[in-house]
């Protein structure tokens, strides 16, 4: 356990910055005693920073350790991302869980020292699961859930189940899938893998080629934000052609690291350009956007026109690209590569980000001896799942994003690769956990939670289709437990209720007293 809660500190210490200063603001207006709310503002952001930084002062001694909607024109997971992501990274929905304001609010001062590390420890015992059913079963008999439901809920701490209906049963997870991908994806290639992006030289014939890595973070904005930059690999290029006397190439681009329809099943959305291993700002057209906005027709053959573009800058004239391979000829000249798979995860979690969930996918793929299309990853996360021993039965992939509809997963796997990602013994999953969205404050989560006492305490991965939603992640209770959930439901027909519905239903774990 101590292990655990050293792994998920830097996180921990990560989102206590961005709170602190809001606890700040706070000060004035906190009583000096715990438990002695001041006076509301006219909003309860203020309320909110308070309650989520107790809620993970809570979670490091606990721990000790939606998506996207079809294409048929409905709302998506990304739809409001671009708000969010002025906030923190991204939102998936709009609105709060429904529930009533805070239970109470700590003073500033002890929320502080919590931080520093004098966080309450976990209580022991077990949790009665008739407790546990008692709160859940009205809730989730909630008609704003459609016509079918299934839940499941386990203690991280003893890998006890506390809860279940019909949890073994197959539904549609909608972007819950993402958590499967980012599992497998950890486990065929490591927290530390980096994609690369690459040019090469052919000695014989000049020509230079952009050789795409598979990388969907690459980026050819001025300011990168630390991902992997397209200005970058063009200035390093040029710099070696002209120590080679180069002044002109033929310039070409090679996509052959994936294989087969580099489009999704679902067709042309714009919540996910085609698939390819080479593409820049994941071919949006408006680059300025972070929400959903069509896509470049041929991602590929775009980020190569913009790269001759930044060479001729840089002082390099190009022909005009065309696609080919780099030969076992051809001399690297340069090369960017991502921050750490971790950070690749992360951002994929918590923004519902589908053009990173797909590459995972392939990538997985590609680790495991699998051809890189979406049939090779859908096999390759399904293998990888199984070799960790999770429960796949019902279980069935097609696709690493969830947007395709005829992907299936259970309540209980979905636990299962939460807890296995808390395990003590796979410090290298722990991403899966450190990437999902905060309640009231980051990527599809940050507009929710807000009231209800459980901003901070629940972190989850949001999944929306049409008549499908979906939410999987990790709750820290009122007595302090660590537990992962998962609730799927199918045939909802007000996509906002049944959110606010399972919003209500976390909300209502987290503030049960359970020991």
């Amino acid at each position: 356990m101590k292990r655990l809660a050293d792994a998920l500190r830097p996180s921990l210490a990560h989102t206590a910055a961005v709170v602190k200063p809001r606890l700040a603001r706070l000060t004035s207006t906190l009583s000096p005693g715990p438990g002695r709310p001041g006076p509301r503002p006219s909003r309860t952001w203020y309320f909110t920073a308070s309650a989520a930084t107790a809620g993970l002062a809570l979670a490091a001694g606990a721990v000790a350790v939606a998506g996207p909607f079809d294409g048929a024109g409905q709302r998506t997971a990304e739809r409001d991302r671009a708000v969010a992501l002025t906030l923190a990274r991204g939102t998936d929905h709009d609105g709060g869980t429904g529930g009533g304001g805070p239970e109470s609010v700590p003073s500033a001062p002890p929320v502080l020292r919590a931080l520093g590390g004098a966080a309450e420890p976990a209580k022991s015992g077990k949790v009665p699961p008739s407790r546990i059913a008692g709160v859940l079963g009205p809730l989730l008999a909630d008609p704003a859930l459609g016509e079918g439901q299934a839940a499941a809920v386990v203690d991280v701490t003893t890998g006890s189940r506390l809860y279940g209906t019909h949890s073994d049963q197959a539904f549609t997870p909608a972007s819950t899938t993402k958590i499967a991908t980012a599992v497998a994806a950890l486990s065929a290639l490591g927290p530390d893998h980096r994609l690369t992006t690459r040019t090469a030289l052919d000695p014989d014939t000049s020509e230079l080629v952009l050789v795409g890595g598979g990388d969907p973070t690459l980026t050819a904005h001025k300011a990168s934000g630390g991902w992997a930059s397209l200005r970058t690999l063009a200035a390093g290029t040029a710099a070696a052609l002209k120590k080679r006397g180069v002044g002109k190439v033929t310039l070409s681009y090679d996509t052959t690291l994936y294989s087969g329809p580099s489009q999704h099943p679902i067709g042309v959305n714009d919540n996910l350009a085609e698939v390819t291993a080479l593409t820049a700002d994941e071919g949006r057209t408006d680059s300025s956007s972070s929400g959903p906005v069509t896509r470049v027709a041929d991602p590929a053959a775009e980020a190569a026109r913009t790269f001759a573009a930044l060479l001729k800058e840089a002082g390099i004239k190009a022909t005009p690209p065309g696609p080919s391979k780099a030969t076992s000829r051809a001399t690297t000249l340069a090369s960017v590569s991502s921050p750490p798979l971790s950070d690749v995860v992360e951002r994929m979690l918590t923004n519902s980000d589908n053009d990173i969930a797909e590459a995972l996918a392939r990538q997985t793929a590609l680790a495991s001896g699998q051809p890189g299309s979406f049939a090779g990853g859908a096999k390759a996360v399904a293998a990888r799942l199984t070799k960790l021993g999770l429960p796949m039965r019902g279980a069935s992939f097609h696709d690493g994003s969830g947007l395709d509809r005829k992907d299936r997963l259970t309540a209980d796997l979905l636990t299962s690769l939460l807890a296995t990602a808390a395990d003590p013994a796979r410090p290298g999953l722990r991403p899966v956990l450190t990437g999902l969205p905060v309640g009231g404050f980051t990527g599809t989560l940050a507009e929710r939670y807000a009231d209800g006492g459980a901003a901070g305490l629940i972190r989850a991965k949001t999944g929306t289709l049409t008549g499908v939603n979906s939410l999987a992640g990790t709750v820290v209770t009122k007595d302090g437990r660590l537990l992962t959930f998962a609730f799927l439901t199918s045939g909802t027909t007000d996509p906002q209720s049944a959110q606010s519905a399972l919003d209500r239903t976390a909300t209502t774990l987290a503030n049960c007293g359970c020991g």
